[in-house]
């Protein structure tokens, strides 16, 4: 064959119908007699239910049925992610409300519009209740319970033995209270569901979904419903974007497939951008006490971390990320002998939480950079330099840490050194120098941030390939994209092996009727995992179309190869060749389809890599912070498609540069949300960010045959601490030594002026005692330490 087309920018293949507007998402479906639903959300954050009025609405125009939990009697259920099973969320709120937004009841019509106005003239008995919206006070005693039966707003909760103390020996301890704000995930298309209980000739329910996991949330659904899997069908069109927020059944489709199935009639729910921000889970929420102990060389001798959860309203998917994801890269890529990680996670009167871009992961390295750089303030060491020193050894991998995660392979200075020759980090060090020197108001910051993180795991993933008797074939793979370029990506794994032209392939994929499983797309793992069983799939039908083209040609089996061309030749033979289509129609007319359908193993994670390095200028005078320049180096294993690779990574680095300067879901403090619309809620443009400069290291991962890590993730981890680390760099001269994320003009001015009247913030303050009780990680449930 002619060689690889592996490491080669290869233009998206499904661009075009996105483009165009050819392509179709849950809201442009139509089905004959479909309805529409609008939900009647709660006002207040926390409230008793004392009755609900639906007479007024069910005799609206347009209006076919309004219900209410005690009509469509659901049982109460957790989403993609269980943290506390004693305490899950009604798809219709029954006794009482807990966040603003929190479905009550569900007005069924026969348009949009009359379903919304109809839900205005539902009138519910609220008996309001004390809130509680910070999860900090929510822990404290005397706070309102959200779950008064349970009796405690802490819902979930492990610390690490005491024994030893993680900070004993340290010669120097650095300490500071970090907070990783609450955002909001945002995606260009909310949740969207159309339910049709009149099935297909195979199916009796067929569910239209904008959702990550299509085969996940069959299985969720049947399981709630009582309904046998194969008779249900669920297809995923079209997505317009998810980022952790589409994974799992929410309360909505729920009591959207609960109204189809009474009223024997398709219905339809699309949230609105308002709704979106109320309602979809939000991701980050985090308050850590972190503690880092070196010698006097900056060796590092141990960390202690103590950390606040917030699970929003329900003890759900994000309240769990903390106990996990963030506890197993807690030290990151640095060799720490001795980690010490409490969690207390708590239940408040806000938005359940969920996962955005990273899932916990972003949250464990802002936490640990941040303290890299106040260790190389107290040290005074160059950033960059103190990082150095503690590197894991390239020659030691693979290697376990101190909390379990087994990392697989990594070169961490192998991207720091790109990085820093991108960027050109001396001369902006003189050029930051030359402006304090001048006491010029706008300073120049730099800031480095190092990174690891998990993707994938162990398990398995579907993937199929099929040559069809004309020369195309078609992938599919139980992945399911939302605008990271699967069929890309699997066509040319297909292509790369059968030789057979990228045109000439399709690709089929979010239909469980049409790929009979998959594990769906989060954290990272399609294209190491689908990816895999693809190109699994695809040595397969090639050894046996090699059968068949020996039988053609009369050959031996050994003697037969694929030539560069895409056809079948034997070996020292000229002109002796045979093309797909002959040996497919062959295998046809033989009774044989040259398919093959794998499930590829991959044993344990992957853990990709890189190194950020951040420039902003800051405003003194008005705390206002500006990007310069962003160079991000990710490694994500061997890489398949540059192109693919650079657009996760520009779309990763505007939302993790987004949380460092601008994004944040704020409540006031009757729970009421002040950040309902875009209005509100800033997310940047394009004119608020600045050029990105990407580029990538490959280090292979030896777990999967690919050698390929994720990366749809790994920019929005590397850069959030790396833009916060700028920005207090650039004022570290001032005596400013920590602002909070998100770094507001507001949070930068007022450290401004708190430092030059000489009292900068101490970055840190005891902890509360809620840890003191906790159990000790591993004890109660019997797993290794660092299992996920």
């Amino acid at each position: 064959m002619a060689g690889s087309i592996f490491g080669t920018r290869v233009r998206r293949v499904e661009d075009l119908a996105l483009i165009t507007g050819a392509s179709t998402f849950v809201g442009n479906l139509h089905r004959d007699g479909l309805l529409h639903a609008a939900f009647v959300c709660s006002p207040l954050a926390h409230a008793e239910i004392n009755g609900i009025d639906t007479r007024a609405a069910a005799s609206a125009p347009g209006v076919v049925a309004v219900f209410t939990a005690a009509d469509l009697r659901l049982p109460a259920h957790h989403g993609f992610m269980v943290l506390n099973p004693e305490l899950p969320r009604p798809p219709l709120a029954t006794d009482r409300v807990r966040f603003v937004g929190e479905a009550v009841a569900l007005v069924v019509a026969e348009s949009v519009a009359a379903a919304a106005d109809a839900a205005e003239l539902v009138e519910v008995d609220y008996e309001p209740l004390p809130a509680v919206v910070d999860m900090e006070a929510a822990l404290e005693p005397g706070a309102p319970l959200q779950f008064p039966d349970y009796g405690s707003n802490r819902v979930a909760g492990a610390r690490s033995s005491p024994d030893p103390d993680p900070l004993a020996g340290a010669e120097v301890v650095v300490r500071a209270r970090m907070v990783n704000q609450r955002v909001a995930v945002a995606p260009m298309e909310g949740n969207a569901i159309l339910a049709d209980p009149g099935g297909d000739d195979e199916h009796d329910l067929v569910v239209h979904v904008s959702t990550q996991m299509p085969h996940g949330f069959r299985d969720q659904l049947c399981g709630v419903f009582g309904l046998d899997a194969p008779r249900v069908r669920v297809i995923a069109p079209h997505v317009g974007g998810a980022f952790g927020g589409k994974a799992g059944l929410l309360a909505e489709h729920t009591a959207t497939i609960g109204a189809a199935r009474a009223l024997d009639r398709p219905v339809a729910w699309v949230e609105s951008r308002s709704e979106n921000l109320v309602s979809m889970p939000h991701g980050r929420g985090q308050i850590g006490y972190y503690e880092l102990g070196l010698t006097r060389e900056g060796k590092i001798t141990g960390l202690r971390a103590r950390v606040v959860g917030d699970a929003g309203a329900y003890a759900g998917f994000g309240g769990a990320l903390p106990m996990y994801m963030t506890y197993i890269m807690a030290p990151g890529v640095y060799d720490i002998p001795a980690v010490g990680f409490d969690v207390a996670v708590a239940v408040t009167n806000t938005t359940a939480m969920g996962a955005f871009r990273g899932a916990g992961r972003p949250e464990a390295a802002a936490h640990l950079e941040r303290l890299m750089d106040l260790a190389a303030a107290a040290l005074g060491v160059d950033p960059v330099e103190l990082r150095r020193r503690n590197f894991h050894d390239p020659a030691a991998f693979p290697l376990t840490t101190a909390v379990g995660a087994r990392y697989d392979s990594g070169d961490y200075d192998l991207p720091l050194r790109e990085a820093l020759r991108l960027a050109g980090y001396e001369k902006l060090r003189e050029e930051q120098a030359a402006r304090r020197e001048r006491d010029d108001p706008v300073q120049l910051g730099i800031g480095v941030s190092v990174y690891v993180e998990i993707t994938a795991g162990e398990g398995s993933e579907f993937g199929s390939v099929r040559v069809h008797p004309d020369g195309s074939a078609t992938v599919s793979a139980g992945t399911s994209a939302h605008g990271q370029g699967h069929a890309t990506a699997f066509a040319m794994l297909a292509a790369d092996t059968l030789g057979i032209p990228l045109e000439k392939i399709t690709f089929s994929q979010s239909d469980t009727a049409a790929v009979p499983r998959g594990g769906g797309t989060g954290g990272s793992r399609s294209l190491q995992m689908g990816g895999s069983a693809v190109h699994a799939a695809a040595v397969d039908v090639l050894d046996r179309a090699r059968r068949r083209a020996a039988a053609l040609l009369e050959a031996a089996v050994d003697d037969v190869e694929l030539t560069g061309d895409g056809e079948f030749a034997v070996a020292g033979v000229p002109g002796a060749t045979v093309t797909w289509q002959q040996v497919a129609g062959a295998a046809r007319e033989a009774g044989e389809e040259l398919s093959a359908g794998i499930d590829a193993r991959q044993d344990g994670a992957t853990f990709p890599f890189g190194a950020h390095v951040s420039v902003v200028e800051v405003d003194t005078q008005t705390g206002r912070v500006r990007p310069v320049r962003h160079v991000a180096v990710d490694d994500c294993g061997r890489i398949l498609n540059p192109l693919l690779v650079e657009g996760q990574q520009h779309g990763g680095l505007a939302q993790g540069i987004a949380q460092a300067l601008y994004e944040e879901v704020l409540f006031d403090a009757e729970g009421q949300p002040l950040t309902a619309t875009l209005a509100d809620y800033r997310m940047p443009s394009a004119a608020d960010l600045c050029p990105f400069e990407t580029a990538t290291t490959e280090t292979p991962t030896p777990l999967n045959v690919l050698g390929a890590k994720g990366i749809g993730e790994s920019a929005t981890i590397g850069s959030t601490p790396a833009v916060q680390n700028a920005v207090i760099d650039a004022l570290s001269h001032l005596g400013v030594r920590h602002i909070d994320l998100p770094c507001t003009p507001q949070r930068v001015w007022r450290a401004v002026r708190e430092a030059c009247a000489g009292r900068p913030v101490d970055p840190w303050r005891e902890p509360p005692a809620v840890f003191a009780d906790l159990p000790v990680r591993g004890a109660a449930e019997g797993e290794e330490p660092g299992t996920i």
